[in-house]
């Protein structure tokens, strides 16, 4: 009996040590393969399991969350299938469903249609009201007989309730002769707003967009987008040109106070206002000033603005403006044939140099003048003084004799 158990005590120790041996070869074995010793099999286990806690936790499975969005996309399938389904059931009237419930299913159904934004805002329904953009159509309806149109440009700064647009119109209510002249002026808007306050007061209103610009600011003096204003607005007048057109442009911070055309110089071509005046309406040596130009269409003047355009290469930096002086200067080539001339600031003048005669003047301009306030605030002070000027003229008493402007002001001098 002894010896029995001892048999077996001995074949059982056998066995282990057996079983022992051949894990641990398995183990040595394994990590050789590696080249780095591997913890226990039940390290590995309790390791895996921690793992796969934590990522449990945190999401960060990438294959459940592959899964996930399968399982997700199934689901949604099924549910498109599912709408798919009732919705013909519906229109083939499913005679099982009483009226009840099909009224459900459609409730069911406009609720799940997505909501579509448009790509791009929606205009105000001012804009939507809005003429006709198409420039060609606006410069027929607003020109002269003889193809000629009032230009000026806006932006929202300037076009504001009780800013330089409204004294803009204002003063050709007030001015001899000039009444008419807001029937054949296209107001040109730099930007929604702008093109919001045109429509709101006067029937010709053209937005000239510009990707990628903003020009609804007050856009100082050679200040941030203020020279590409300056150039778009410029070939913007080319294109009038193109067109058949002739125009006179007219910043918006300028008073109108007697008809242009009878006062421009005997077949004008292109005709540019000054800051200061020498006396020869031809010379190059006049200062010139774009807020006040007159162009004549024809292929001669056409010709003239590309040759503008195309200088502005050799001036970078520099407005167009300065590039008209340095190539009147310079001397207008002679194929191109334009004529160059400049007004006479006693009659087209402003605060840089300006008639005193009264009886003489056509225009008052802000210029030599920084900040639209100050610019606004002389403005006023000008057409209240041509309203008493006016006064004095129409009581015959000869009070307006030497009559003058209210100066100093806050730019006027």
């Amino acid at each position: 009996m002894r010896s029995a158990t001892s048999l077996l005590l001995g074949a059982a120790l056998a066995t282990a040590f057996f079983l022992l041996y051949t894990s641990l070869c398995r183990d040595l074995g394994a990590a050789a393969g590696n080249g780095a010793p591997s913890p226990p099999r039940w390290e590995q286990r309790a390791g895996r399991a921690n793992e796969t806690a934590a990522t449990a936790e945190s999401g960060g499975d990438q294959q459940d969350a592959r899964l996930l969005n399968t399982k997700r996309q199934e689901e949604g399938v099924a549910k498109r299938k599912e709408v798919v389904t009732r919705t013909r059931d519906g229109d083939r009237g499913d005679d099982s469903a009483t009226a009840g419930e099909k009224g459900r299913r459609d409730t069911g159904n406009k609720q799940q249609r997505p909501t579509v934004m448009p790509a791009t805002s929606t205009p105000t329904k001012q804009q939507q009201k809005a003429p006709s953009q198409d420039l060609a159509d606006l410069l027929r309806r607003a020109a002269t007989a003889d193809k000629t149109v009032l230009m000026t440009a806006i932006n929202e700064a300037w076009a504001a309730p009780g800013s330089f647009l409204d004294l803009f119109l204002e003063s050709f209510r007030h001015g001899e002769g000039t009444s008419d002249l807001p029937r054949h002026l296209l107001i040109v808007a730099m930007d929604g707003r702008a093109f919001e306050r045109c429509l709101a007061v006067h029937p010709f209103c053209y937005w000239f967009r510009v990707d990628g610009m903003d020009f609804a600011g007050e856009q100082k003096y050679m200040k941030g987008d203020y020279l590409e204003m300056m150039w778009r607005r410029n070939r913007l007048q080319q294109s009038v040109l193109e067109l058949g057109y002739s125009f006179l442009f007219t910043d918006v911070d300028i008073l109108w106070f007697r008809a242009p055309f009878p006062r421009l110089p005997p077949g004008a071509q292109v005709v540019m206002s000054s800051d200061f005046f020498v006396g020869d309406t031809s010379s190059p040596g006049n200062y010139p000033n774009g807020g006040l130009l007159y162009v004549r269409s024809s292929a001669a003047t056409v010709a003239f603005y590309e040759h503008w355009q195309a200088s502005r290469a050799r001036f970078p930096g520099k407005h167009e403006q300065y590039v008209f002086d340095r190539i009147v200067k310079e001397g207008v080539p002679a194929h191109i044939g334009a004529r160059v001339q400049f007004l006479d600031t006693a009659v087209f003048g402003g605060f840089c140099q300006h008639g005193k005669d009264l009886g003489r003047v056509a225009t008052m301009h802000a210029n030599c003048c920084v900040g639209l306030d100050n610019k606004l605030f002389d403005l006023k002070n000008v057409l209240d003084d041509w309203k008493k000027y006016r006064a004095l003229v129409a009581g015959g008493s000869g009070g307006a004799q030497g009559f003058s402007w209210r100066v100093p002001g806050r730019c006027i001098h």
